[in-house]
């Protein structure tokens, strides 16, 4: 039977879908088909608009390899499996003459356990529950999200958190799902065959395209036990979000909260001399933290690696005496040794990781105004983690509207792990060998075959940005301090906000930022200001989408989160650039490595950092091809700056001005004819 064309695979799973088909992606389809056949890797930036998932998806499908799709937001996830793969595997159908599977997978933690819900949670946590076993009405908020999902239980097919509707604490939650270590076992629970977790692993190792996050594919790639199918094809899509995800994931922490719930969960289960030596160990970590000031340790102290290493080693005591002691009196022990061992486990796999020294780990100190004082580690960088783990097997496609930072692929090539050496330029075959591997930058001998060979696309955007869009950069504004009110930003604000009539979504660097303007706004302009945090982020999206003169102020959740095309979102302002905070331990840590090695720090890091939220940023602005507006910038520094061209590179090719008059003379002009199309 001839192979049916990509271009009539695509042409069908568009016209399904309801979609127009776009040069941008024909071209990143060709791309990605290309990439699996080859077995390389591809970087593709595809803007707003290009219609990338079917860009993907229809050359996977053609393929017919078991593929992988990770996303980092949900609506990305529920866009695809509710609605595009279904329209997509039914149009293909008549052409490939196969139906292909789909499922959803994500983390145990993710789905209603059953045994949880009816056998009751281990009470060590004090949390003063209502007795599950009883009937009497819960007197709390609590027990009446446990009401609602012992009720949602009954009715659910899934037993997916997200889908329910609305949503639940992470309290109440905890209460009635285990993360993977808490698990018995479908084999020894009595809820193993109607297991919401084990049924979707299930449905997973029977699907040809697998959906999940980043962080499930991150635990794949760093634990022992594979969670996800063996795969052929891994599509990594919000790309940009891919390396925060894994080193998230690949974080551990100690809290004295923690280290407490994991004394009261073992205390129950092990002999008394075990448990006092726990809890000992637990009290001098706690009072040490009491004193803890926020900042990096480059050296861990004295006073703190006595503490760690008496955690360390009466945890390693206790976890010792779980597997040996049996405990009739505890009811449902199986349950209860699982949590403690989880617990206690986690107490000694920190407390060793940071008593080791790796010097690929960074430690520091947080404080919380709420949760308190924590000690953190991380990992400098993912980038070997990601080269040795993501790409060795399978061939992997990164998918983003902003991979390309001040005008290449580089820097977050260099991010993932993936190295100039190993870049594709020219012919399909030819692989760049500038520099030939001797500038020092490779892993060790047999790195040649080692390097992953990869290529960077830009497909473009089906938007005209210079024609939809301003970039003003507030040119005549003082550089923003580290602290303190800025008046004339403030002022400045006030103007552009006026002249838009309102319609603007203000991206602020910090939330005290965001706070103080939505004060000093909602004193001077008859204007509705939305503030993130006063109600829950959906409601404030849904708010401001329906009222042209309502305003949404806030901070880092918006600058990647906000999708309302029209006339609402006219003004997108910026207050300063995003550089990280000078005293983040991680970011200052990661600079200062690039430094050592005689790289620029500040670009690889700060820079780079700075020019993916404000490309993210930017594109809030233009959703559609009928929208118009202007993305302002209310800090100098991208005008004056040396590095200001690169993070202009970075943004989307909006027509760039620092003339205030002009840019008030478009907004009111917009805002008019928005008016008129009312």
């Amino acid at each position: 039977m001839t192979k049916p064309a990509l271009t009539d695979l695509l042409h069908a799973a568009v016209a399904a879908v309801g979609g127009t088909e776009r040069p941008g992606q024909v071209a990143m389809a060709e791309a990605v088909a290309e990439a699996i056949t080859d077995n390389t890797h591809l970087l593709i930036q595809a803007g707003t608009g290009t219609g990338k998932s079917l860009g993907y998806l229809v050359p996977a499908l053609a393929h017919g390899e078991r593929t992988v799709i990770a996303t980092a937001t949900l609506a990305l996830q529920r866009q695809l499996v509710e609605r595009d793969l279904p329209r997509t595997v039914e149009a293909l159908h008549p052409l490939l003459r196969r139906r292909a599977e789909f499922a959803m997978l994500k983390g145990r933690s993710n789905y209603l356990c059953l045994h949880r819900l009816h056998e009751g949670v281990p009470q060590d946590d004090e949390d003063g529950l209502f007795d599950p076993f009883e009937a009497a009405a819960p007197t709390s908020r609590l027990g009446k999200d446990l009401l609602r999902l012992r009720d949602w239980a009954d009715e659910t097919e899934t037993g997916d958190r997200d889908d329910l509707t609305p949503g639940v604490s992470d309290r109440a939650w905890s209460q009635v799902s285990v993360s993977s270590r808490e698990c018995l076992g479908a084999t020894r629970c009595a809820y193993g065959a109607e297991c919401f977790a084990e049924a979707a692993r299930e449905r997973a190792k029977l699907a040809e395209v697998i959906v999940t996050n980043h962080a499930l594919l991150a635990i794949d790639a760093i634990e022992g036990a594979p969670v996800l199918p063996g795969h052929e094809v891994l599509i990594v899509d919000e790309a940009h979000e891919l390396v925060s995800r894994v080193t998230g994931v690949a974080t551990g922490e100690l809290t004295p909260g923690g280290v407490n719930r994991a004394v009261r969960r073992a205390a129950k289960l092990v002999d008394e001399k075990a448990a006092d030596r726990l809890q000992a160990a637990a009290e001098s970590f706690e009072k040490l933290m009491e004193l803890a000031l926020p900042g990096r340790l480059e050296e861990i102290p004295e006073d703190l690696g006595y503490a760690l290493a008496a955690l360390r080693d009466a945890a390693r005591t206790v976890i010792t005496a779980l597997g040996n002691t049996r405990d009739r009196s505890v009811q449902d022990e199986d349950a209860v040794r699982k949590q403690a061992l989880a617990s206690v486990e986690n107490v000694h796999e920190v407390a060793e990781r940071i008593l080791t020294g790796s010097e690929y780990d960074v430690v520091w100190y947080e404080r919380h105004d709420r949760y308190g004082a924590s000690l953190r580690v991380a990992p400098l960088t993912v980038s070997g983690l990601l080269r040795e783990k993501l790409f060795e097997d399978r061939s992997v496609i990164l998918a983003s509207a902003t991979l390309k930072l001040g005008g290449d692929f580089d820097g977050v090539g260099a991010s993932l792990g993936l190295t100039s050496e190993g870049r594709i330029t020219g012919e399909r075959t030819a692989v760049d060998q500038a520099g030939g591997g001797g500038d020092g930058e490779d892993d060790g001998e047999g790195a040649e075959d080692a390097v992953p060979r990869w290529r960077g696309l830009d497909v473009g955007s089906p938007f005209d940005y210079r024609k939809q869009g301003i970039l003003y950069v507030a040119q005549h504004l003082a550089p923003p301090g580290r602290e303190g009110s800025r008046g004339d930003m403030l002022d400045e604000l006030t103007d552009l906000v006026q002249a838009a009539g309102g319609r603007t979504l203000g991206l602020f660097s910090s939330m005290r930022a965001a706070q103080a303007a939505a004060e000093e706004l909602r004193g001077r302009l008859d204007l509705p200001i939305l503030l993130q945090g006063e109600e829950t982020l959906g409601e404030l999206i849904r708010r401001f989408a329906a009222d042209a003169e309502t305003c949404l102020f806030g901070t880092l959740s918006l600058w990647q989160g906000v999708d309302v095309p029209g006339p609402n979102c006219q003004l997108v302002v910026m207050d300063r650039i995003p550089f990280p905070r000078p005293d983040d331990p991680l970011m200052s840590a990661r600079q200062k490595a690039v430094e050592e090695a005689g790289g620029n720090g500040f670009m690889a890091v700060a820079a780079t950092h700075a020019a993916l939220l404000m490309a993210q940023g930017a594109g809030r602005l233009v959703r559609a091809t009928g929208d118009r507006g202007v993305v302002a910038v209310l800090d100098p520094r991208l005008a004056r700056a040396r590095y200001g061209g690169f993070l202009r590179a970075s943004m989307p090719d909006f027509w760039y001005t620092t003339d205030r008059n002009q840019v008030r003379r478009s907004l009111a002009a917009i805002d008019a004819a928005a008016k008129a199309a009312e």
